[in-house]
């Protein structure tokens, strides 16, 4: 499973989330980072992403567009990257099972 992290986090995340998701990457990695929730939305439905972010906005795309792509959505409010880091690390069963289920649109992490 591939995760798209969205421009409210640290591009500095991609590499140490390789090892459990490889081939993630991050929206101003891929020069998205001043595009519209539309344009990022249809980058990762057309490359199989799962979408990473603190933002509800993509949360709310989902409920009214469905999935794909599918959404983490991010409700610790601000904390540090390492905090960030060890959130999907720790939830790394949890967010691959998320993935392999076709009813979920949206995993929620706090």
């Amino acid at each position: 499973m591939k995760l798209l992290l969205d421009q409210n986090l640290s591009y500095k995340l991609v590499e140490s989330l390789n090892g459990k998701f490889p081939d993630s990457n991050h929206v101003r990695i891929l020069g998205l980072e001043f595009a519209d929730d539309a344009k990022v939305w249809e980058y990762a439905r057309i490359n199989s992403f799962t979408i990473v972010t603190q933002d509800s906005d993509f949360y709310e795309r989902s409920l009214i567009y469905g999935h794909p792509p599918k959404i983490i959505w991010i409700t610790t409010g601000n904390v540090a990257t390492q905090s960030i880091r060890e959130l999907l690390l720790n939830n790394t069963e949890m967010i691959k099972d998320f993935a392999e289920n076709p009813e979920l649109a949206c995993l929620e992490l706090y």
